[in-house]
């Protein structure tokens, strides 16, 4: 009996790492900010580990730039859900489409902050 439940765990993480992956490509795919801030992580890490002084330092810098990317894909979800419901001209949809975009703006000016009292 405990083995089925084991099994059936490895499944649902199987399949929960396949929807993740899917999660991925969809945002590469669909949002050209995802890219541009996906490259910004690629260059951004391996200099975090130049110019952090030590391991917190390090591990903030990288943090912020993930975090970055999280509300991004957060962002990228909830423009396709309002997408899905409808493509006309709503005041509630432009309005959280706007929220949207005003958290990925906050955690873009929250990596500048930080990387500048890092690196200052």
């Amino acid at each position: 009996m405990l083995f089925r439940f084991i099994v059936k765990d490895i499944k649902r993480t199987w399949l929960a790492v396949q929807y993740s992956f899917a999660g991925f490509r969809s945002v590469w795919q669909a949002q050209w900010a995802f890219r541009w801030e996906l490259l910004l992580c690629v260059i951004g890490m391996p200099m975090a580990f130049c110019f952090g002084k030590t391991a917190i330092n390090k591990a903030v810098l990288i943090a912020v730039l993930i975090l970055l990317l999280i509300v991004e894909i957060l962002n990228s979800a909830l423009e396709t859900v309002v997408d899905r419901i409808g493509f006309e001209h709503h005041t509630l949809s432009g309005r959280a489409k706007d929220l949207g975009s005003a958290a990925v703006f906050l955690a873009a000016v929250n990596v500048v902050v930080v990387w500048l009292i890092v690196l200052i």
